[in-house]
């Protein structure tokens, strides 16, 4: 059952700081899309968040994992919560904003929800939490647009592209409470990783070719705060969230990451979302606060 705390001072400020990261992140990546191709950006992402954390893993000197089921474990996880993920969404923000994206990818937390109670006997679908749900896909569907559901394009298909992102997320979430939870956090990471990297690797290489490094300085910047700062640096601040707030309260962080990626986009990018898109992450917000507030009951 999901774990809820009271969040002091110090939680509320590194749950902000945590929306902070990973909506400015929406707009890391767009710029380097801008210069590289989906994968490359991908590997980049992965491989120099892999280094990082696992001279972080060096440094307290963590012990290793050598079986080979934790490293299989590793390998699906880093498949589902980065190497599917981190494509799909980066492919989607090629022709949708990224605010719009970052107001489908609050889906995650809706999915993960569901996914959980399918799957866990302590985390039954109550109504409270049906209800929360229920409007978790309703703002979706209005992001999305009613119209666009009669139609289809190149956009739809980036918006649905999302939304499979941001379910692979809730399994990968199902799968490291089943497989990882033994592991420290930085270990986990770290693994996960690694099996992201040895899926992403390949394809890269068949589809995009050995990646340039002669890049320019500002996708050099986009490339180091996503993969090192969004990633690396994020997945650290996230546990240490989960430690000092709960699981549930963590689920508020979905709340602070759109608006961060809509203000930047709108800055940096000159995008502007449908008025549709807020009244669907007004709705989204609502059912995520319900969800929130379930857990506190619980």
């Amino acid at each position: 059952m999901a774990d809820q705390k009271h969040l002091s001072g110090r939680a509320w400020a590194e749950l902000l700081l945590l929306g902070l990261i990973w909506g400015a992140s929406f707009l890391a990546i767009r710029i380097a899309l801008d210069t590289i191709p989906v994968m490359t950006s991908v590997l980049h992402r992965v491989f120099w968040a892999m280094l990082a954390l696992w001279l972080i893993v060096w440094a307290k000197q963590q012990s290793v994992p050598t079986d080979l089921r934790t490293w299989g474990a590793f390998l699906v996880m880093g498949l589902l919560n980065n190497a599917i993920p981190f494509t799909l969404m980066a492919w989607g923000q090629l022709y949708i904003d990224t605010g719009l994206t970052s107001i489908l990818n609050a889906a995650t937390a809706v999915f993960g929800v569901l996914v959980a109670a399918m799957l866990f006997r302590d985390e039954r679908l109550t109504k409270a939490r049906a209800l929360g749900v229920g409007l978790g896909f309703l703002g979706v569907t209005i992001a999305i647009g009613w119209r666009n559901f009669a139609s289809f394009n190149i956009q739809n298909v980036a918006q649905l592209a999302i939304i499979a992102g941001a379910l692979s997320y809730a399994f990968a979430s199902a799968w490291a409470r089943v497989t990882l939870a033994h592991l420290p956090p930085t270990v986990a990471a770290a693994g996960m990783l690694t099996g992201a990297t040895v899926v992403i690797l390949p394809i890269t290489l068949m589809t995009d070719g050995i990646p340039v490094l002669n890049l320019p300085a500002i996708t050099w910047v986009a490339i180091t705060y996503y993969a090192l700062v969004a990633t690396a640096g994020a997945y650290l601040l996230y546990y240490r969230v989960l430690a000092m707030a709960g699981a549930g309260n963590l689920m508020l962080v979905t709340l602070v990451i759109p608006p961060i990626a809509i203000l930047l986009g709108s800055v940096l990018r000159d995008e502007a979302l449908p008025v549709q898109a807020y009244l669907g992450f007004a709705v989204l917000g609502l059912g995520l606060l319900i969800l929130n507030r379930s857990a506190a009951r619980d």
